[in-house]
């Protein structure tokens, strides 16, 4: 049961169950309607905020649409900036393509024609050193020849003979040496100098004492070179000695005479280790020289031998100053007539000029019918030798 107010009422009243029942449906209604209008205000402010979100979508995807444009202005943008890039980087590759070509190719042909200048002086070397090759193997047959020449005394009497002959025949003129003369003695001199008197005609005589020096040399202990050296002194003693005798004539030679060393070296050890055998050799009037020594005596002979001429011909020498100096004379005599006769044309020239001048004034006066009376210039001298 239920009491409401003064008024009680029993659940079993069908009046109550009925009120119950339409209170029941009333609250209901109340609930489902407060719970529609509640979703339909929740729908609402769904609907707006989807409104709002689709509004926002809207501007988002015009956004994006305008973004999308522009980007891809962009993107064509930089795909020309790209090709117009892409251009430059391959014409400055074909251009550094084509210098670096260029290049090579200058460098090839600077490499070829180094290479080819290369080759070719390398031939020439080679061909140097083949020259040489050959001239050492000539050499090499020269000094064994040198040897063979050397091992025999008549062999190195010729040598010694040729190569005073070559040294002679370069400083003397042909007329003035004589080879293998032969003198009033029967004696035959290598060279016969045929010096002025004084000192008269002198011999050089060729000697080589080569056995005696080779085996000084050759010498290996101190005594083998003393006794090696004795012999070679004792050697050139007796050439002195036998020149001496042989080509020392009495009014037919010079009181003097040379022995020729075919060595400088041999000269050397005579005047390093032998000075004695030097002074004997200057005792017994023989000087002895070596190819060096030689042709600076022959220059001196050759001195003489100029001034010995010079005096020979003096008589002609003075003759022709003579004649000289009379053409001297007929050419001053000649000069002074010509000095005047240039003077005395001078002088003619000046008084034809000064008649001209006249001439001129009298042929203008003339041509103005000027005829007054024109003063009288002197008379023209004239040159007697042209009238």
């Amino acid at each position: 049961m239920i009491q409401i107010g003064d008024q009680t009422y029993a659940f079993s009243d069908p009046w109550v169950i009925g009120g119950f029942a339409a209170i029941s449906v009333t609250l209901l209604v109340l609930v489902l309607l407060l719970t529609t209008a509640r979703r339909a205000g929740r729908s609402a402010d769904a609907v707006s905020s989807i409104a709002q979100q689709v509004g926002q979508l809207s501007q988002n995807v015009v956004a994006l649409g305008q973004g999308q444009s522009q980007l891809a202005g962009n993107i064509q943008s930089v795909s020309d900036a790209q090709a117009i890039a892409q251009v430059h980087v391959i014409q400055t590759m074909e251009a550094r393509l084509a210098e670096v070509q260029e290049k090579m190719k200058d460098t090839l042909t600077g490499s070829s024609e180094k290479t080819t200048k290369s080759l070719t002086q390398l031939q020439e070397r080679l061909a140097t050193i083949d020259k040489a090759q050959t001239n050492i193997e000539k050499l090499s047959g020269d000094v064994l020849s040198l040897q063979d020449i050397l091992s025999n005394k008549q062999r190195r009497g010729m040598f010694g003979e040729i190569q005073l002959t070559d040294i002679v025949s370069k400083a003397l003129p042909a007329d003035s040496y004589t080879l293998q003369a032969t003198l009033s003695n029967g004696k035959r001199a290598d060279c016969l100098i045929h010096l002025p008197n004084p000192p008269g005609p002198i011999v050089i005589d060729a000697k080589f004492p080569f056995e005696a020096y080779e085996a000084y040399a050759a010498a290996e202990t101190k005594d083998d070179q003393a006794y090696a050296l004795r012999a070679l002194g004792a050697a050139v003693r007796v050439h002195i000695k036998a020149i001496s005798e042989k080509y020392l004539i009495e009014g037919e030679t010079a009181d003097g005479a040379l022995m020729f060393l075919p060595s400088e070296a041999v000269y050397a050890e005579l005047h390093a280790r032998l000075p004695e055998v030097v002074r004997a050799g200057f005792d017994a009037r023989v000087w002895i020289v070596s190819p060096t020594t030689c042709m600076a005596t022959l220059n001196t002979m050759r001195a003489i031998l100029k001034d010995a001429r010079m005096r020979e011909q003096a008589g002609e020498i003075r003759k022709a100053l003579r004649l000289l100096h009379r053409d001297v004379g007929i050419i001053a005599e000649k000069a002074v007539k010509l000095d005047t006769h240039l003077r005395q044309a001078g002088e003619d020239v000046s008084g034809v000029l000064t008649a001209a001048t006249r001439a001129g004034k009298r042929a203008d006066r003339l041509d103005n019918f000027d005829f007054e009376e024109l003063p009288n210039d002197a008379p023209l001298k004239v040159n007697p030798l042209i009238e």
